[in-house]
């Protein structure tokens, strides 16, 4: 009995954040030319991601204080690493993870390279995605959605053609439709950027069931993950200065 009680209020406090949440996306002013592909897009998916994502959040608590303190002992504080990303119109926020890498710099004061600061326990927060988990806090507060093209760097719009700007129509995801069709392992920006507007075009209810599932069925598998030097695709900055220059 107190079981269900407890789930009742976990539902009752997820469907109250995911209420406000519709509430204020209904009455928010139209940003851009975007044209929500349905109903479940206009009026459904801001509830559900607010409703599942504040679920998940009082559920998963335990476990969130767990890896918090883990990552304090082994890899120092602070513990959430922030940075800021482009969602939605391109506007910039602070995403929330854990931080998965040391400080250590060389003796000029120079942080090392990745590879070297990752560590193995990095390593396997990145690999099962738990690294991830404070992202429930941005998609409480309206800078992402549980599923959406993935939030990039900031120093990466100036490489976007006209129509992968559109990738900032809709909220960027926890997870997406090129993370189930190859995540770090897809061998260009080209193709990414090709799935990412698949969904921007076509969101529906169907496709984001299946993003979630797969998604889960990867994470188990731990298939398609690759950290540091190891994912292919590079740096988009990178990447297409060396188109340009290769071309001029």
């Amino acid at each position: 009995m107190i079981i269900l009680k407890i789930i009742l209020a976990i539902i009752i406090i997820a469907a109250c954040v995911g209420l406000v949440a519709m509430v204020a996306e209904l009455a928010q002013k139209k940003s851009n030319e975007h044209k929500p592909y349905g109903p479940y897009e206009r009026f459904i998916k801001r509830f559900l991601d607010a409703f599942l994502s504040t679920g998940a959040l009082i559920v998963l608590s335990p476990i969130l204080l767990v890896i918090a303190i883990l990552v304090r002992v082994k890899l120092g504080s602070p513990v959430l690493f922030t940075q800021d990303r482009p969602g939605k119109d391109e506007k910039i926020f602070k995403l929330y993870k854990f931080r998965s890498m040391t400080n250590q710099r060389d003796e000029n004061g120079k942080l090392l390279p990745d590879d070297v600061r990752l560590t193995k326990f990095g390593r396997i927060l990145r690999s099962t995605s738990l690294d991830e988990l404070p992202e429930l806090l941005n998609i409480i507060k309206g800078d992402m959605a549980v599923i959406g093209p993935r939030p990039l760097l900031v120093e990466y719009l100036p490489y976007y053609s006209e129509e992968e700007h559109h990738r900032h129509d809709v909220r960027p995801g926890l997870t997406g439709w090129a993370q189930v069709n190859g995540r770090n392992a897809i061998h260009s920006w080209e193709e990414r950027f090709q799935y990412d507007l698949e969904y921007v075009n076509h969101v529906t209810f169907a496709l984001d069931l299946k993003v979630l599932f797969t998604t889960v069925g990867k994470v188990i598998k731990r298939s398609d993950i690759q950290v540091g030097s190891e994912i292919k695709v590079g740096r988009l900055d990178v990447a297409r200065s060396e188109n340009k220059h290769t071309k001029v």
